[in-house]
């Protein structure tokens, strides 16, 4: 277990062992055995959060693409078990973010899940968690670039190739994940909450104007996979318990996390109701996914514009504690932090830099190689959401309770019983989502009431400078028959650079 060199480290290491479900309040005004100790005379100090910027923070990465395929699931499992499913998940996943907020304040120095997992499971949890987390943050940073790439083309109705506006979308986060804290950009999430708000307001009386477009379903038959499938997207909009544990590690009192959590649950859990209750209304059978694109084409761009924001900041936010994990492993061991850590140093911003270009270098790659929105939202959500969202939740759980407390009174029975249901749960969703989602992708099963609609995409064909190399990125469609195509070729003026755009309206059978 990792602690600061502070003296006093191994006393409370070993009295840890001892009493692992002591007050959880236990060091919370202190900083000796806090991720960055003592800041006093730190250049970069990074514990400058107040509660709410922390909440601001949670409430732009969970909520901004979340919030997009509630809609498209309400239409796939009907409205009733929707509005179940958004309760009922939502109500959990405070439930499960409630208890990371406890593990942080009995071991502060906790930065993220690769330091649970060495508490959990020693070296080799910590690498297996740090990977995933890593793994995970880094698809959804993908998962952004593909939605502004999505967002750029429907602005500018498809005017340039996808593979630009896939790389403009990832220059522009990697630029705003720079500033090395979170208090900064925190200012930006209050920005991104405005963004996502308005856009789908616009969404809303967009839907609404144009009047109801189909029926809705009190209840659905469809299979297991399809079913589930749309459940993931419902478990995706919880999905932001990953970076909790970095979050409350930048907060001046982490006890505070506590109001963060509720005013995050609150709103989003609203929001998710809101909107999918009344595009799906509207829309019905004819919901597509991302929401925003249920509107005619001209709201559909104002839309788009107005959510960009949101887009962009919230994959800056995942984005900045993925490279937040990977800097902090670096410059931090047993517990010794180096000085480029928290000082404006050559070495400290070149690693800094290299970490996010590295990140945002992958996403682009994600984001071209996997063009569908949901399915994409299907994968992440059923490897990586169900364990950090649930089910590590239940193992923190029983990680503070001694096996002599848990079945000593009637309600630690049942929270006993609880936390053992949420590490099952967690299992089950990783399971049965995989299955769901690696189905529809090899069966080229629609994901969504978008499936009905044209689906336009655009393929670039490059040649390297100098070398001649032809380097082809094709965006593909599975189980659509092709209806027309239309090529043309352009030259650069330098004569470098061939491009061929192939542009393909394809209808999915």
């Amino acid at each position: 277990m990792r602690r600061s060199t502070s003296k006093e480290a191994p006393m409370e290491s070993k009295h840890e062992k001892q009493h692992p479900h002591a007050d959880v309040d236990v060091q919370t005004h202190g900083n000796e055995f806090d991720v960055y100790g003592d800041e006093d005379s730190a250049e970069i100090k990074y514990r400058t959060m107040v509660w709410w910027k922390a909440a601001a923070l949670m409430l732009a990465e969970t909520v901004s693409l979340g919030i997009l395929s509630i809609p498209s699931a309400f239409a796939s499992v009907g409205m009733v078990a929707g509005i179940f499913l958004v309760i009922g998940l939502g109500t959990i996943a405070t439930a499960t973010g409630y208890m990371i907020g406890t593990f942080k304040l009995r071991y502060p120095h906790v930065h993220n899940m690769a330091d649970a997992g060495e508490i959990l499971a020693g070296p080799i949890g910590r690498e297996v968690l740090g990977a995933a987390q890593v793994v995970f943050m880094t698809f959804v940073c993908g998962s952004h670039v593909l939605t502004g790439l999505i967002a750029f083309d429907t602005i500018t109705a498809g005017a340039s190739c996808s593979v630009l506006w896939a790389a403009v979308a990832a220059i522009i986060c990697l630029v705003l994940t720079i500033p090395r804290t979170l208090n900064g950009i925190s200012y930006m999430s209050v920005v991104s909450f405005i963004s996502i708000a308005s856009a789908v307001l616009i969404t809303m009386i967009g839907v609404g104007v144009a009047g109801h477009k189909g029926g809705v379903k009190v209840s659905a038959n469809l299979s297991f996979a399809s079913g589930f499938l749309a459940v993931t997207d419902i478990i995706f909009a919880y999905a932001g318990h990953v970076g909790f544990f970095t979050f409350i590690a930048e907060m001046k009192e982490p006890k505070d996390f506590a109001k963060a959590l509720y005013m995050l649950q609150i709103a989003d859990t609203t929001l998710y109701l809101i909107v999918g209750i009344v595009v799906y209304a509207y829309t019905g059978a004819e919901t597509v996914s991302p929401a925003l694109g249920n509107t005619g084409t001209l709201l559909r761009k104002i839309s788009y514009g107005i959510a960009l924001p949101t887009i962009i900041i919230a994959g800056v936010i995942n984005g900045h504690v993925c490279a937040k994990l990977v800097f902090i492993r670096i410059f931090r061991r047993n517990g010794v932090h180096s000085r480029h850590m928290t000082s404006h140093s050559w070495t400290g911003w070149l690693t800094w830099t290299a970490i996010c270009v590295a990140i945002w270098a992958m996403a682009f790659v994600i984001a071209e190689v996997i063009p569908f929105f949901n399915d994409l939202l299907g994968v992440i959500s059923a490897i990586f959401a169900s364990w950090f969202t649930y089910g590590i939740s239940g193992i923190f759980w029983f990680h503070l309770t001694p096996s002599s407390e848990r079945w000593t009174t009637w309600r630690q029975k049942l929270k006993t019983l609880f936390w053992g249901w949420i590490i099952v749960m967690g299992a089950f969703i990783m399971v049965a989502g995989l299955y769901a989602s690696i189905n529809s992708i090899i069966d080229g099963t629609p994901t969504s009431a978008s499936s009905k609609r044209a689906i336009r995409l655009t393929v670039c064909r490059y040649r390297i400078p100098f070398w001649g190399i032809p380097l082809t990125i094709h965006l593909q469609g599975h189980g659509s028959r092709m209806i027309s195509r239309s090529t043309q070729k352009n030259r650069t003026d330098s004569g470098a650079l061939y491009t061929t755009r192939k542009t393909t309206t394809m209808t999915t059978m």
